[in-house]
């Protein structure tokens, strides 16, 4: 099943346009986590087995298995969703972005090597750095656009002509990029003005969304901004605001609170 479609089928099986993002950080888990063999895998599975019917992805960020030597737990956390809940697809964050052998290789890395149905890369460096991804047409390419950290704006709002770069590359993702129609893009939650900008372009092109949770985003704004003619496009990621909503031996009952308050937040805009 190509990506885009895993993403509808979960969204409408759980109702849910939210997506978990798995950033471990070992020194935030709960004491009797950290004792564990291969805790990082361990904490992700409890956060999966007690969000699995809320979300409509997940979201590993590469950079916090690499930095640790743990891209075995990686590869088990993808593994387990695959096994256990079939229907949610995983979104590989990494972010890649280099020239076009260096390309194909990343996107063996993803595809191939831990098996995510989707991955993050940065378009700086064109279409032959897009391509090598692109060209897995069941999988989804999700391009970097209008990002949510506070310094995105000196580059990505800097004109071309009458446009912003971040519209550039909206544009030219749709029109010029997009061959087998599995391109989507990351914008922000942190400015849904520009959100709304960005949807005016690429009509029902689906947006991975962070930005909300920790970083602050307002989800009425968001949701009103951001969503298709067909109510959903929108796959609103939160990370640490889940993950991290409780420390103590009752954490993942904590995060799948807060994954029904999210869910119900966004629900209540759709």
């Amino acid at each position: 099943m190509r990506f885009l479609d895993q993403v509808r089928a979960a969204v409408r099986k759980n109702n849910s346009l939210v997506c978990v993002g798995l950033d471990p950080l070992p020194e935030k888990f709960p004491a009797h986590i950290q004792e564990l063999n291969q805790s990082i895998f361990e904490f992700n599975k409890y956060i999966i087995d007690a969000t699995h019917d809320l979300v409509c992805a997940y979201k590993p960020q590469v950079a916090h298995y690499h930095a640790r030597g743990a891209e075995d737990q990686l590869q088990m956390t993808i593994e387990y969703i695959k096994d256990n809940y079939p229907d949610i697809p995983v979104i590989l964050d990494s972010k890649r972005g280099d020239i076009g052998s260096t390309a194909d290789q990343y996107a063996t890395e993803a595809f191939e090597r831990y098996g995510a149905d989707a991955v993050t890369i940065n378009p700086y460096m064109g279409i032959d750095t897009v391509e090598p991804f692109t060209r897995y047409e069941e999988k989804g390419t999700i391009l970097l656009c209008r990002t949510s950290n506070p310094g995105a704006g000196a580059i990505q709002n800097l004109k071309v002509g009458d446009q912003f770069l971040y519209e550039v590359i909206a544009e030219t993702a749709m029109k010029d990029w997009n061959h087998h129609n599995n391109i989507m893009l990351v914008v922000g939650a942190t400015n849904p003005d520009e959100l709304k900008r960005i949807r005016a372009i690429t009509g029902d092109m689906t947006f991975l969304v962070p930005g909300l949770g920790a970083q602050g985003g307002d989800v009425e704004a968001t949701v009103k901004s951001g969503l298709n003619s067909q109510g959903e496009g929108i796959i609103v990621n939160s990370s640490r605001g889940i993950i991290y909503a409780g420390n103590d031996e009752n954490f993942a009952e904590a995060a799948r609170a807060a994954a029904i308050e999210l869910r119900d937040q966004v629900n209540q805009y759709r």
